[in-house]
């Protein structure tokens, strides 16, 4: 009723809906747990195409099956991924410099500048200081490079003193994406190349000859020709672009930049120069008495510091894979991520050890149990035939759950690196199929058969007939096909609890997800449940949402029946919650679905008719 009523007549007051909506959750964001070439260690990223995850993770690299695989999950119409870089413990290191100081008239370090993840990629950073600030006697600034990547990040005005607004340590750490940085003393950094001493308020004569060496090329020029040059400058900034114009009309070495890029910058009332290249040999060099009587020969350094030392980790064991749920590292890193819905270890297969790639997939499986999540196990690389598929599946009793699935063989694809043949673990094409079908049929529909193509696949190691399908498809392992026309194909749907001998409910793929979709779905979108009042107004609102929910999905095919109530139930009333439930706080909700399973045999009867009698 309206708060207040003060005169006679109508009030309209707006009544909140009863129904709240249960939004379908993602089912196919896939993901990839492995030795990555570059990225943060640990720590799960989310990426959209394979070109963030060349920027973020530096592409392939013949030691990651998972760059492969993620490669072949956008290819096959895969849209979203969350990758977490793992590696062996203690072997990655970040690449790294240690600028110097020589303001207090002795060379010390003052500031360490680390690469933000460990690895080789780091060691091609490169990082540039100049003086060219507000406040030319006190602060710096500061440039990162990347020549491979193309990267620069600049970062101006930075103090070395802790109580400083701009106090570098806090400003370059919580801002770059390339590098950390860590003070050691007070004084600021030296800058690159060479810089003059302070010059006089008067310039000296211009008109000297001068000798400069960049790298191993000297060159010889006039800094001032008055016939060509025009008047001499008066002050330092004149001077500056002076100096720039006639070193970058020097004749520079074959295929080099050296004297066509140099620059030179004018601070306060000294000059900077540095040579145009990310070579920190090409140091430039101006020699003699002229260069002396200038103040050019005062502090020379190279054009840029070059970070060093970087190592890429090992691949990861079966520790470093399976992690630490507390440290949340390998697999457990995942626990706090909210969507995620298939999971590709690609390296296990190249593993030695069956039992180590079992127990990967034990913990992955708890993990997916725990998380609702689809895990893809590729069948092991020595698996190079029928015979020995047949004999090894026996090593996965243990691991038979429901939440797996198994595929088998490998494929062979063109490596984009070598531009040859090579064979992979399939769960990164599998995933991207998977998300393609999705997308085009929904989760209920099995992610196999003739519309489950591999794109980009040309064949699979183990070509298998229709017989040998026949042995392993009761097994619960998934065959990949290869047929005329179609080319290659996903052709099995069953989990790994989807062995005939086991007569699982939960035998079927796209079963599996369906429910697992739902159950997530209901989890997020029965939240607001939590803390009202435990009644029938409350178990009635229940039973409209869940049902409004699952109406959904029935018209859109993913339960059988003709009628809802032959599709699916919702259950939450006195029957489901008794009055001891309430007096502990639960309220059950029990929801019911006929899920629609695929058509795995078709079998067609053919009978000849024989021809009627005339006398019929």
């Amino acid at each position: 009723m309206p708060t207040h009523m003060g005169y006679p007549g109508v009030y309209i007051e707006e009544l909140p809906g009863t129904v709240r909506t249960i939004a379908s959750v993602t089912t196919s964001v896939t993901a990839f747990v492995g030795h990555t070439r570059r990225g943060p260690l640990n720590q799960p990223v989310r990426i959209t195409s394979f070109a963030e995850f060349e920027r973020r993770f530096g592409g392939l690299t013949s030691r990651s099956a998972v760059g492969y695989a993620v490669h072949q999950f956008f290819g096959n119409g895969g849209a979203v991924a969350v990758v977490v870089r793992v590696a062996r413990s203690g072997t990655g290191e970040e690449a790294r410099v240690v600028l110097d100081s020589t303001e207090g008239h002795s060379a010390c370090p003052v500031l360490e500048v680390r690469a933000k993840e460990p690895g080789v990629w780091g060691s091609g950073l490169r990082v540039v200081v100049d003086h060219d600030t507000a406040a030319p006697d006190s602060t710096f600034n500061l440039q990162v490079l990347d020549p491979r990547g193309g990267a620069r990040e600049s970062f101006t005005g930075l103090s070395m003193s802790p109580g400083h607004g701009r106090f570098a340590e806090t400003v370059v750490n919580s801002a770059s994406a390339l590098v950390r940085v860590k003070a050691l003393d007070e004084d600021r950094p030296d800058p690159s190349g060479t810089v003059s001493k302070p010059f006089a308020a008067e310039l000296p004569d211009l008109g000297v000859e001068l000798k400069v060496k960049i790298g191993d090329v000297e060159r010889e020029f006039t800094l001032h020709e008055p016939d060509h040059d025009g008047d001499p400058p008066t002050d330092v900034t004149g001077l500056a672009l002076l100096l720039e114009r006639k070193l970058r009309a020097l004749p520079d070495a074959p295929g080099k930049h050296a004297y066509a890029g140099a620059e030179v910058t004018a601070f306060g009332r000294r000059i900077q120069v540095v040579a145009g290249s990310t070579d920190p040999d090409d140091v430039v060099r101006f020699i003699g008495e002229c260069a002396n009587d200038l103040g050019l020969e005062a502090s020379v350094n190279p054009p840029v510091f070059p970070l060093a030392g970087g190592r890429d980790g090992d691949p990861p064991g079966p520790r470093d894979l399976i992690g630490s749920e507390s440290g949340r590292t390998g697999l457990q890193a995942l626990r706090d991520v909210a969507d995620v819905n298939l999971l590709s270890l690609p390296e296990l297969a190249a593993y030695d050890s069956t039992e180590s790639m079992v127990t990967v997939v034990s913990a992955a499986e708890q993990l997916c149990r725990q998380q609702r999540i689809f895990l893809l196990v590729d069948a092991p690389s020595a698996w190079g035939s029928v015979d020995a598929a047949r004999a090894g599946i026996a090593a996965f009793d243990s691991v038979r759950d429901g939440h797996a699935a198994l595929y088998f063989p490998q494929l062979q694809l063109t490596d984009p690196l070598t531009g040859r043949l090579r064979a992979f673990p399939p769960s990164g094409a599998i995933a991207g199929v998977i998300a393609r079908t999705d997308g085009e049929r929904g989760v209920w529909k099995a992610p196999a058969g003739t519309e489950a193509r591999l794109s980009g696949v040309h064949s699979t190691t183990v070509a298998l007939t229709d017989r040998e399908n026949g042995l392993l498809n009761p097994l619960g392992v998934n065959c990949l096909r290869s047929f005329p026309v179609a080319g290659p194909l996903v052709w099995g749907a069953r989990t790994l609890a989807g062995a005939d001998d086991l007569s699982d409910e939960w035998k079927y793929v796209p079963v599996r997800r369906l429910a697992l979709h739902i159950e997530e779905s209901l989890y997020r979108g029965l939240r607001w449940v939590v803390f009202e009042p435990n009644g029938e107004q409350l178990w009635q609102q229940i039973r409209l949402n869940a049902s409004s929910y699952l109406n959904d999905l029935f018209r859109l095919g993913a339960f059988k029946g003709g009628t809802p109530r032959e599709a699916y139930f919702v259950k939450c009333d006195k029957d489901t919650t008794t009055a001891a439930d309430i007096e502990r706080g639960t309220v059950n909700v029990v929801v019911g679905f006929a899920p629609v399973k695929p058509a795995e045999f078709v079998i067609v009867k053919i009978q000849q008719i024989a021809e009627e009698s005339a006398l019929a």
